[in-house]
């Protein structure tokens, strides 16, 4: 036990480097950078920013377009998660509801304003079939329908999962109890959900409040937060010591999301058991969930239509014959398809290291003995990275490692990506290790072997279906990142969603929708690819379960 302790230490030292070298010093280094000024140390760039003309109206509008955000998302998540949860709705439709979802996760945000503008616009492929604009896209209404869907996978992920956990048996109960409909739904369906309901909200307008992607395509005057950002720190004048305020500024959601969301835990339904009972028939119900369940899926792929369009037509919307130039052009050009090869190369990479940091943080924390402080620190990391905004973090990168030899490299680009979507991948390998058998390591060193050979023999091979869910969920979100990227990615390392905002300078849509489709086929291809080796794995691991039992 003491060898195994002495290996989890050195694998937790080596991650508290990575996170103080790549994360604490930077960070520590952004907040020097807000307090310093032409004469020294002095509050001179703080009074600069909020005097500045117009930093208070984006604050406010950032404010006010994620909170109406986040409330349209987490409602829209609920009725699609209850319809799948609590409904009869035929399974194929039910597929098809969390499959749309979850589509807009493959995409980059800043594809998503796009998008809406071919699809919206004056000449967009929507207005065009209804005959007229049916709002106007730029400010306000563009943000909010771009926030809501890029905040849908998360906040349905979040309560899909846990109305899985509810156990359906307490309807029954309350209704033998004699309370009415809306009493039932809100006792055994909606108290259980308050704390998932509160973190969807929290973090849906924590997104939204730090992304940069959709302002950046449809923002038009409704200027917001992270635009500010981008304009002190690459627009026409750069001011590093303004945009690292800005930067600091938006931290403070941050640091509310972090105490909020330690909060709610208290909040969280645990029941021991989940009983397995079959849903009262109500067609009416089935109707209107159904229904309105089927009118969000098609309004989320109606948005994304126009992109298997314009790029094979010959000139939107004037000459609408088909044609593939647009798509061999892009891939005739070297420019583009090493672009490509950049991303591809920087993504793989992000899922490798990704998913060893993963899972040698979970080994820490879910299979070892060691002091329940070092685990806490682990548990701290995972919570600060959940809610450091992308941008902040590529800021806190350029302003630590400019003028190094790491600066514009892959290198700086991958270990970037995986601090910034550590959490997650963390908190998926801990409840997946700490699930199996706690006894595996101590009996396989009764028998001789070391605690290495047991983690590669034993944990790892039942494992595997997790870790391939950790290695493409870092694989597909590398793919589709571009706040935490568009300071430090260099024109030799340059991915494919900062040249997408390259090109939106030079107004070349349809090499945008062509790169954005490459994004979207290579993620479907990956999660099929790792979905199914994950399956695969399963159903080989219950086989060989069932074949001892048998043999018992």
């Amino acid at each position: 036990m003491k060898q195994k302790n002495k290996e989890i230490k050195v694998i937790f030292a080596f991650l508290t480097l990575l996170f103080a070298v790549f994360l604490a010093i930077p960070m520590v280094r952004l907040l020097f950078k807000s307090f310093v000024g032409d004469s020294g140390i002095s509050l001179e760039s703080y009074l600069s920013v909020f005097a500045s003309r117009g930093f208070g109206k984006a604050l406010g509008n950032s404010f006010l377009v994620a909170s109406v955000s986040a409330l349209t998302t987490t409602a829209i998540a609920f009725l699609l998660a209850y319809t799948i949860h609590y409904t009869n709705v035929p399974g194929r439709a039910k597929s098809l509801i969390q499959g749309a979802a979850l589509l807009p996760m493959l995409l980059p945000t800043i594809t998503y304003g796009f998008s809406i503008i071919y699809s919206f616009g004056k000449q967009g492929l929507l207005t065009r079939l209804f005959g007229r604009q049916l709002f106007d896209i730029y400010g306000f209404n563009g943000l909010l329908l771009g926030y809501v869907i890029y905040t849908l996978p998360i906040s349905f992920l979040l309560i899909n999962n846990t109305m899985g956990y509810i156990d359906k048996k307490y309807m029954i109960v309350s209704r033998i109890m004699g309370d009415n409909g809306l009493s039932a739904f809100m006792m055994t369906i909606i108290r259980p959900l308050m704390g998932t309901l509160a973190a969807s909200f929290i973090q849906s307008f924590f997104l939204c409040f730090t992304d940069f992607g959709i302002p950046a395509s449809v923002g038009g005057k409704f200027q917001v937060i992270a635009g500010v950002l981008y304009d002190e720190m690459l627009g026409s004048v750069p001011d590093f010591h303004n945009g690292a305020v800005v930067a600091m500024v938006m931290l403070i959601p941050s640091v509310a999301s972090i105490l909020v969301l330690q909060y709610l835990e208290r909040y969280n339904v645990r029941y021991s058991k989940i009983s397995v009972i079959e849903l009262h028939k109500n067609r009416a119900r089935d109707w209107v969930c159904g229904i309105l369940s089927t009118l969000v899926i098609t309004g989320v792929l109606s948005v994304f239509a126009v992109i298997f369009v314009v790029p094979f037509v010959s000139e939107w919307p004037y000459d609408i014959r088909f044609t593939l130039e647009h798509v061999t052009a892009v891939f005739a050009d070297d420019a583009l398809f090493g672009v490509c090869k950049n991303s591809l190369f920087t993504a793989a990479a992000t899922a490798v290291f990704g998913t060893l940091a993963a899972y040698g943080a979970a080994l820490v924390t879910a299979r070892s003995t060691v002091n329940k402080k070092l685990k806490n620190v682990i548990e701290g990391i995972a919570l600060i990275t959940n809610t450091i905004p992308g941008m902040v973090i590529g800021l806190a990168f350029l302003f630590s490692f400019s003028g190094t030899a790491v600066q514009n490299t892959f290198f700086i680009i991958i270990v970037c990506n995986v601090i910034h979507f550590f959490s997650t991948p963390y908190l998926m390998m801990k409840n997946s290790l700490a699930k199996m058998n706690a006894s595996w390591e101590t009996t396989a060193m009764l028998m001789g072997d070391n605690w290495i050979k047991t983690i590669l023999r034993v944990v790892t091979p039942n494992a595997v279906s997790t870790i391939l869910e950790v290695f493409s969920y870092y694989f597909v979100n590398a793919m589709v990142t571009i706040s935490a990227v568009i300071f430090i990615a260099g024109a030799r390392t340059m991915v494919i969603t900062t040249k997408i905002k390259e090109l939106q300078y030079y107004n070349k849509y349809n090499e945008i929708f062509v790169l954005s489709l490459l994004i979207l086929f290579t993620n479907l291809a990956a999660k099929s690819l790792f979905q199914y080796l994950a399956n695969r794995k399963q159903k080989t691991a219950a086989s060989k379960s069932r074949a001892v039992k048998t043999a018992q």
